[in-house]
């Protein structure tokens, strides 16, 4: 390659195909994409010298039109190759310019050790070459974390960054963030080498891993390995604290991880300049940390990037993060609600209990389940219980006992995204309320009256009804839960409990339930519904296949009109069958089969080491196929901005006598139509309905109901 690569020419005279043989002219590409355009064509008559003519023929007419024609066809071919020749030649200097983009951005890899405490301060050291971390695949909006606290603070300047430093974190982020006094340790450590300036935007699920991302201003004097470390600690810092993880332990203050960092620096940091940082993962297991990948730019060129940095929170040595023997709480763990009133368990005890140490997560008596399939709250999306207020009972005493509890809903949650309602769907009611439930029976030791028993939580029955209309986005739900009896057997122990929920002051669903804890042999020995007799479905059940129309739901879904269909986690059916005029009540018939299959997203989130369906969704895949139903059959029609909302005012009920596994393969669904309601501006449609595993009828449901409203109506 010669020295000179930034000129670039075409050696020698352009080819004429009619004076030797050659391949035939590329045709023109394209001018690449911000790249700039190909030079102007030359003029062949001018600007190359003309090949000589052949002998002119007898005929002189014939000999000039065949001179001009050959003239013409060597212009064209000229002009063709010498375009061919300039794209090439444009295309050379866009590989040329990567290649010196990355001459100039790749620099040196450099693996660090960053160590990190409130005593310490910041260190960095070289370090030998590591194991490469694995990259997790993007958050989804079901896998995303879900952050303690939030803020319409998405900008921070000098001021705010500096009351960041003397840790006033409420001051800058509102009061949700208040831990009065609780954590004194958090605040935002500056640099030696370098510091951030101006914090321009900051992102809950942007960024490359759709976790989070902050962008900021800096200025650093000298030191470019630590300089590039300490700006992206702050902006770490700075995010963490954003999201609350400070806020789930008392007494807390950041400490680097164990893992190693690398650094890539290609050009000096000193002035000022752009620091773009994203985050990789966040969780609270086993304490709140996150890992972070940035980049630092001067002028618009990245001049170093920061990979796999780890920040941590971790507890004060000696502070207690968990209950103590018999479920007894006597300090704070850090975390208040928005009224200021101190939590016993919080978001890191809920999460323990999902996914982690459940010795953490209810005390020491719940160690011995590490490793084992015990009952466990539902993970990551599906978790719908933050926190525990309040518990009036003893460990040990399950006659009788209650408890407090919260979960916040963020608007921008999963389920308001993907349902099919105008507000929060049925499947999110049922859940938040059941979660809690099963809560308070667990943490009074249910299973504990046989502790070498490894047993699986199944809800059994129920009844709730929603009470009013409520929209619950950003609002913090409250539910008074009490335990009404415990009959324990052998390898069972039988719960019910009764609850109300509400929102501002205000219930608006209330309901009562049944739940069971079952070893595996009482698991196993679950007859459904029919006491293990065959029970077909009502189609199968005639003695001549009625005739039935097929309701595609998956091209509605693709196509929506007026309503929308569910969509994402929520999208559990593809097609529903009506048998118009069918079914108990000669109103109607609805038939539908999901397929089930290892990857269905919920067995990753219901439960942790049990996979299992949750009978919540059986019920929503059942009021979705009344859903479009009620579309099909035209009740929307009369609406001028229907919109479909859970009903007030009628009882749902179920019961659950088996579950749905991945080995089942499917689950069927039948629902009979009862009637059809109609008020001004709304139309309410009233079924029962039945779920069946492979030969196996396991849910049975009564007060089925979806509502059509027209935006604005009156209540019911």
């Amino acid at each position: 390659m010669t020295a000179h690569l930034d000129v670039l020419a075409f050696d020698g005279e352009p080819f004429d195909a009619l004076l030797g043989s050659a391949s035939p002219g590329e045709e023109r590409l394209p001018a690449a994409h911000n790249e700039p355009e190909p030079p102007a064509e030359p003029r062949p008559d001018r600007d190359h010298p003309q090949p000589t003519a052949s002998p002119a023929p007898r005929n002189e007419a014939a000999a000039n039109l065949v001179a001009d024609l050959i003239r013409d066809v060597r212009a064209e071919l000229v002009a063709t190759h010498l375009s061919a020749m300039a794209v090439q030649s444009a295309l050379q200097r866009r590989a040329l310019a990567a290649l010196g983009r990355t001459r100039r951005n790749s620099g040196t890899t450099q693996p660090v050790k960053v160590a990190y405490t409130p005593a310490t301060g910041l260190t960095v050291e070289a370090a030998p070459p590591g194991r490469a971390l694995e990259l997790p695949p993007p958050a989804t909006t079901m896998s995303a974390f879900k952050a303690l606290a939030r803020t319409q603070v998405t900008t921070l300047d000098q001021a705010a960054l500096a009351a960041l430093a003397r840790g006033e974190i409420a001051a800058v982020f509102g009061s949700a963030y208040d831990q009065h006094g609780d954590n004194s340790d958090v605040r935002l450590v500056s640099g030696a080498h370098a510091n951030l300036t101006r914090v321009t935007e900051l992102t809950r699920h942007g960024g490359s891993w759709h976790r989070g991302q902050l962008r900021a201003e800096y200025f650093a004097g000298t030191g470019d390995v630590p300089a590039a470390i300490e700006l992206a600690w702050q902006a770490a810092q700075v995010f963490a604290l954003q999201n609350g993880l400070h806020l789930c332990l008392a007494g807390s203050g950041f400490h680097a991880g164990t893992e190693q960092s690398e650094v890539d620096i290609s050009a000096p940091i000193d002035g000022a300049g752009e620091l773009i940082l994203d985050v990789v993962s966040m969780d609270l297991i086993p304490r709140p940390w996150l890992r972070v990948r940035a980049e630092v730019r001067k002028a618009g060129a990245v001049v170093a990037r920061v990979r796999d940095l780890v920040l941590e929170i971790r507890e004060a040595p000696g502070t207690p993060v968990a209950p103590e023997t018999g479920g007894v709480i006597s300090t704070s763990f850090g975390r208040y609600n928005a009224d200021g009133e101190r939590a016993l368990l919080n978001e890191f005890h809920m999460t323990h209990s999902a996914r982690g140490d459940l010795g953490i997560a209810l005390g020491p008596e719940f160690s011995a389940y590490a490793g084992r399939r015990a009952t466990r709250m539902p993970n990551h999306g599906l978790q719908l219980c933050d926190r525990v207020m309040a518990v009036e009972g003893r460990r040990g005493d399950l006659t009788s006992a209650a408890a407090r509890t919260e979960y916040d809903s963020p608007a921008d949650s999963w389920y308001y995204a993907e349902t099919a309602n105008a507000a929060m769907p049925n499947v999110v009611y049922m859940e938040t309320s059941l979660q809690s439930a099963l809560l308070l029976g667990y943490f009074l030791g249910a299973t504990l009256t046989a502790p070498d028993e490894d047993y699986s939580l199944r809800n059994l029955d129920g009844t709730a009804t929603v009470l009013r209309e409520v929209d619950l986005r950003d609002k913090t739900i409250r539910q008074k839960t009490q335990l009404l009896s415990t009959t324990v057997l052998v390898g069972a122990v039988l719960q019910s409990f009764s609850y109300e929920l509400s929102v501002d002051g205000e219930p608006f669903y209330r309901g009562e339930s049944l739940f069971g804890f079952f070893n595996e042999t009482a698991l196993a020995n679950q007859n459904g519904l029919d006491n293990g007799a065959f029970v077909p479905t009502w189609f199968d059940a005639q003695r001549t296949p009625p005739a039935f129309r097929t309701v595609d739901v998956a091209a509605r879904r693709a196509a929506p009109g007026k309503v929308r269909a569910a969509q994402g986690h929520l999208a559990l059916l593809d097609t529903v069958d009506v048998v118009d005029g069918g079914g108990r009540h000669g109103r109607g018939y609805l038939r539908a089969v999901r397929p089930v299959a290892d990857g269905d997203w919920f067995f990753a989130y219901h439960f942790h080491l049990d996979p299992v369906m949750p009978g919540s969704l059986g019920v929503e895949a059942v009021l979705q196929a009344l859903q479009e139903w009620a579309l099909d059959a035209g009740l929307a029609d009369g609406l001028a901005a229907p919109e479909f909302v859970v009903p007030a005012g009628l009882p749902l009920s179920w019961r659950y006598r088996g579950q749905i596994l991945a080995e089942d393969r499917e689950m069927t669904l039948e629902v009979h139509i009862e009637d059809v309601q109609r008020r001004p501006g709304r139309v309410r449609v009233l079924a029962e309905a039945s779920v069946w595993k492979p030969g196996l009828r396991i849910y049975e449901l009564t007060g089925v109901a979806v509502e059509l409203r027209d935006r604005g109506a009156e209540p019911w």
